[in-house]
């Protein structure tokens, strides 16, 4: 795995491009073909990664862009409006790209790079003529709705353009989701393998692009105080969530088809969970940590959909501001079953993990922004703390913050000042801002200079991606035939009862979402 590099950008006072950081290795020279130009991914987070990039020198002075999409525009207007909406996040403080202002000369160095395409999707001849300006390495990146994938790998194949010779790489991004269950994700790989071969694809999950997610492999197997405990001897279970405030907002036609298991389990909550739960890998090369992953989503019982809670939040307040309900949102059914919220538990059955579960969570329009793993540890024995003050002894539990905080929380008991034997919960915090430097990162940077290194061990691999859907998938089937539809709870809350109930009948709770 590439170490992400220091992206901070620092204004070029010479007008020139600045050097590369010291110990990262510049990408090769390449060709980036964004299908979907004008698209919302472009624009809000592809080219600000690339920009971040640009002030760092990782890109090679032969790497261009070539903008692809079925909008009648020329290569100027398309760099224009990229470039205004660039200015925009200067202004916008909820972007995730939002510096304070945007350097000329490391904007020019990535503008005269550029070049728009208007071209079909499908259309064989247009993208053969497009495969004539590369004349080395190629990467095309499929930044398009799901439905056009399959069809666009097949153009490319068509095309003659992803065929690999005289040394010079092709390779394939593709974003998620990748299938919609088991049977589309199964279907998705055979066409896209039907014209590649594995090596060239590579899957993205954007969560795996932040600081803090990486960091939880080096948490882990980097300090030995961790890895002895990482077992069911002494973790009593594990929490990991993924809280959002917002609704669905402008996105309601997505999300309609698509409901929040489908958008986030078997991708982002399972690459958190393959994270905090796969064996040490014998190597950070990129085979072994997808092999290490592979073991464990193989080692995950299907979900039984009695351990699975879903919800739709309905008007209510958050943050102090008024929220409409999720079916009162545009591109929403009124008589809507969309589930805006998911709980679930999941059982590993390997010797590391056995007989600890793991509650998966995610939903929007909830009272807290949050995305965290809880590891609960067993409580000790209460036997020596008898005839004390201390009448229970609270778990210790280890947080690792993903957002908005970054860092990790250690929760364990101490003596409280007295006379008495009385302990209390008492917190121990790094966060990542009080130690390094904060650095521009909207979560693709990484991920964008792995592929261009050819470093897979961020991109999940067609194994993977079905043994994630084969967990979830007998929920998927259970919901289409239950008629009920999802739990309902009010904007702002920490979501549905269901989801309290389906922890408390196994003698736990959650770890509050709305606290300070």
């Amino acid at each position: 795995m590439a170490l992400s590099p220091d992206i901070s950008a620092t204004p070029a006072a010479t007008g020139q491009r600045p050097v590369s950081p010291a110990g990262a290795r510049k990408a090769p020279a390449c060709t980036l073909v964004i299908f979907g130009a004008h698209g919302d991914l472009t624009k809000r987070l592809l080219v600000p990664a690339l920009y971040n990039l640009v002030g760092n020198g990782l890109l090679d002075d032969g790497f261009r862009i070539i903008g692809v999409d079925r909008v009648d525009s020329t290569t100027a207007q398309w760099r224009d409006g990229l470039h205004e909406m660039m200015l925009s996040f200067t202004k916008d403080p909820d972007a995730e790209f939002h510096p304070a202002s945007i350097d000329a000369a490391q904007w020019g160095w990535l503008a005269d790079r550029m070049e728009y395409v208007q071209a079909d999707f499908g259309d064989v001849a247009a993208i053969r003529a497009l495969g004539e300006k590369l004349p080395g390495n190629a990467i095309f990146y499929l930044a398009i709705p799901s439905r056009f994938f399959a069809p666009v790998v097949e153009t490319l194949g068509k095309a003659g353009v992803v065929t690999q010779k005289e040394g010079a790489f092709r390779r394939v991004v593709i974003e998620k989701p990748f299938g919609s269950d088991l049977a589309s994700a199964r279907e998705l790989n055979r066409q896209v393998l039907a014209v590649l071969d594995e090596s060239q694809v590579f899957r993205i999950d954007h969560f795996l692009g932040k600081e803090t997610v990486q960091n939880i492999l080096a948490m882990r197997f980097g300090n030995l105080i961790f890895e002895p405990l990482w077992r069911n001897e002494y973790v009593d279970h594990i929490e990991i969530t993924a809280a959002e405030t917002i609704g669905v907002e402008q996105r309601g036609a997505f999300y309609e088809p698509t409901g929040a298991l489908r958008d986030m389990v078997p991708n982002h909550l399972f690459q958190l969970f393959a994270m905090v739960a796969m064996e040490p890998p014998n190597t950070f090369c990129a085979e072994s940590v997808r092999n290490a992953k592979e073991q464990l989503f193989e080692a995950v019982t299907p979900i039984d959909p009695r351990d699975a809670v879903r919800g739709q939040y309905a008007a209510g307040t958050v943050d102090g501001r008024p929220m409409v309900g999720y079916r009162e949102s545009p591109g929403v059914s009124p008589h809507s079953n969309t589930e805006t919220y998911v709980a679930l538990k999941l059982h590993v059955d390997n010797w590391r993990w056995a007989g600890v579960p793991f509650y998966l969570r995610t939903g929007k329009g909830l009272g807290g922004r949050r995305t965290e793993i809880v590891v609960q540890f067993r409580k000790p024995p209460m036997l020596m703390f008898r005839g004390t003050e201390t009448e229970d002894l609270p778990p210790n539990r280890i947080i690792l913050n993903i957002q908005p905080a970054q860092g990790l929380t250690v929760e364990m008991g101490a003596k409280k000042p007295g006379p008495e034997m009385d302990l209390t919960d008492v917190q121990a915090r790094f966060r990542y801002e009080d130690v390094f430097a904060r650095t521009p990162n909207v979560g693709y940077e990484t991920l964008l200079y792995d592929c261009l290194m050819g470093d897979e061990t961020l991109f999940q691999r067609a194994d993977n991606i079905e043994a994630a859907w084969k967990a979830v998938d007998p929920v998927l089937q259970a919901w289409a035939k239950d008629p009920t539809g999802p739990e309902i709870y009010p904007a702002g809350a920490s979501g549905p009862k269901g989801a309290d109930e389906l922890l408390q009948r196994d003698g736990r709770s959650w770890y509050p979402l709305d606290r300070a």
